[in-house]
């Protein structure tokens, strides 16, 4: 049961992250349908700084910026050209697959992706409360961006409810005309919302890459974008209902990938599918209540 809980745990991490960057873009009025671009460009960007210079905390430091450079093209098309939001994220997923896919090849210079075998982060027990029975080695024995996850969600809950700063951005996706009356810049807001949402979304591409993989795989964020976008929303566009939604897509795959070491008499495909439906049925039951920004994908008008 540790074993699998810990999986679960290891799993949600990088989903978590970036539902966490998610929530700063719908929660300022864009939809975060570009997670899957973000994390993507953001885990090749830490993979190409630790292949680079044997060290993980290049790549740490360069994720931000790859996962950023997406979110910039996210608002400077979707929040300064008042493009549809939704055409937007899906276009930018496909340009990080592609562009991540066509970067590798010139590197290797031959037209195959480059071998990568990067130094991979390393847990890092806290003392005393590691040696713990059951929570110790599950909660206090984890690698660094694991910690990270847990203080993001904190930070982000203090930085929404309790600064000027965020009220403001939960103001731009209500009501952005409130905002500008009061002398705000909702067009501000929400391009720095995005670019941050690609930032933190990027450390989640990171958390593949240098704590779970330690290699560079074309398209290898396998749709966890998609499944940060559904557990911002089953979260109800809170950090902590985010990211227990998370945790349990990520049970929902440590499951199934123990239940193919058993050797049950059902195809891998269907039981890799498992994540996936359980998404889909609670974002169909959670259809009828859940309550959006009431601003979210509205394009600002140009004087804002």
């Amino acid at each position: 049961m540790i074993e699998f809980l810990a999986a679960a745990i290891r799993i949600a991490t990088p989903l978590a992250l970036a539902a966490l960057g998610g929530i700063l873009s719908e929660r300022a009025g864009v939809f975060a349908v570009g997670l899957e671009g973000m994390m993507l460009a953001g885990a090749f960007a830490a993979a190409i700084g630790a292949w680079a210079t044997s060290e993980p905390i290049a790549g740490l430091l360069l994720a931000p910026l790859g996962g950023g450079v997406i979110g910039l093209a996210v608002a400077i098309v979707a929040v300064r050209f008042r493009a549809d939001n939704m055409v937007t994220g899906l276009a930018v997923n496909v340009l990080a697959l592609g562009l991540t896919s066509y970067l590798m090849r010139i590197l290797a210079s031959g037209g195959r992706p480059v071998s990568m075998r990067l130094p991979l982060l390393t847990a890092l027990p806290i003392p005393a409360l590691s040696d713990l029975p059951v929570i110790g080695p599950l909660l206090f024995a984890q690698p660094p961006l694991t910690y990270l996850t847990a203080l993001g969600c904190l930070l982000m809950t203090l930085f929404l409810n309790r600064t000027q700063a965020g009220l403001t951005l939960r103001a731009t996706g209500e009501n952005p005309e409130a905002v500008f009356a009061s002398g705000g810049h909702p067009a501000r807001v929400r391009m720095l919302a995005v670019i941050a949402c690609g930032a933190v979304a990027g450390l989640g591409g990171a958390v593949l890459t240098l704590q779970q993989v330690g290699t560079f795989t074309d398209g290898m964020t396998g749709g966890r974008g998609y499944m940060a976008l559904a557990a911002l929303i089953v979260g109800r566009w809170t950090p902590w209902g985010a990211a227990a939604a998370c945790l349990v897509f990520g049970a929902a795959e440590a499951f199934e990938l123990r239940l193919q070491s058993f050797g049950v008499p059902v195809s891998s495909y269907v039981v890799q599918m498992a994540p996936y439906l359980i998404a889909l049925t609670v974002l169909a039951g959670l259809g009828q209540s859940s309550k959006l920004p009431a601003a979210i994908g509205q394009p600002l008008p140009s004087t804002r």
